[in-house]
């Protein structure tokens, strides 16, 4: 059967993947940025997955106004960069799994999760930056991708404990695929940032690294907390850390960490980063 053998969160920031494409990430200021994902390339290499379910929000390229799905899963061939306002990023076309995404959006909405099925999406920053942390600038990612956006940018955006409910479901989907296949999820978004108003670029050290700390031991508590909490303490922008959630309900209750980071600031937010794997893996 397939397995999910391990987990990982990390920031997206568009910022990130400028200096990616411009050659600046050993300039002064992205340089410690780099530095603590070089940890992560190394143990991707090792690890080898055959497959990513890439958890990440639409920023408006796809899911404009008129539609705005809570969660929604790609169950096509293949995703491409998507322009989003200054032409495509020199990236890879993400190729996907249509096999395993149609498996778990059948699973998952079986066990009463809604999911919208996406059969042509291009994809942004939210899931190309991520990739490009973790796998460099190859002449084609080295993995399959299932995306799975999620809505945090319009209200309501879902609970925590809905997101991590929903990784339950996704991991039950996984493990009733009959083909031998090595799967991480990945949690992105966050963390504390906020981009407009009196608070625009508030960023919660205090905040994020509790959250970093309860998501590895304590993410059932964690689950719980409300809206008004992630909003209050770490920005507007804050709230797409529920998707992290997803990625850690997937997992085992007890979790080998193998590398956290956290840095300020890359942009006007902080990035933080985590690699779990399951202990029976």
């Amino acid at each position: 059967m397939a397995r999910i053998t391990a987990g990982l969160s990390t920031s997206h920031v568009p910022a990130i993947g400028v200096a990616v494409d411009l050659g600046k990430t050993q300039e002064d200021y992205w340089k410690p940025v780099f530095d603590g994902f070089e940890f992560s390339k190394k143990w991707i290499a090792e690890a080898n997955p055959d497959v990513v379910i890439l958890v990440f929000n639409d920023h408006a390229t796809v899911f404009g106004c008129d539609f705005i799905p809570t969660f929604a899963i790609g169950c096509a061939d293949e995703y491409a960069p998507a322009d989003e306002g200054w032409g495509p990023r020199p990236v890879p076309v993400v190729k996907g799994h249509p096999e395993l995404a149609s498996h778990i959006a059948q699973s998952v909405i079986q066990d009463d999760f809604d999911l919208t099925i996406v059969n042509r999406m291009d994809v942004d920053h939210g899931l190309t930056v991520p990739m490009s942390l973790m796998f460099g600038q190859p002449e084609a990612w080295p993995c399959r991708v299932i995306p799975v956006a999620v809505n945090v940018v319009q209200y309501p955006p879902p609970s925590g404990q809905r997101c991590y409910n929903l990784g339950k479901a996704i991991r039950k989907a996984v493990e009733l695929f009959d083909e031998d296949l090595s799967v991480q999820i990945w949690g992105t978004g966050g963390m504390s940032h906020q981009l407009q108003g009196p608070r625009a670029g508030l960023i919660n050290q205090d905040f994020d690294r509790d959250f970093l700390e309860r998501l590895v031991n304590d993410p059932v508590e964690l689950a719980k907390m409300p809206h008004i909490d992630y909003v209050r303490e770490a920005g507007s922008e804050g709230i797409e850390l529920v998707m992290w959630l997803i990625m850690r309900g997937a997992l085992n209750k007890d979790v080998v960490e193998r590398h956290r980071f956290y840095h300020v600031p890359a942009s006007n937010t902080a990035v933080g980063h985590l690699i779990l794997e399951n202990k029976d893996s």
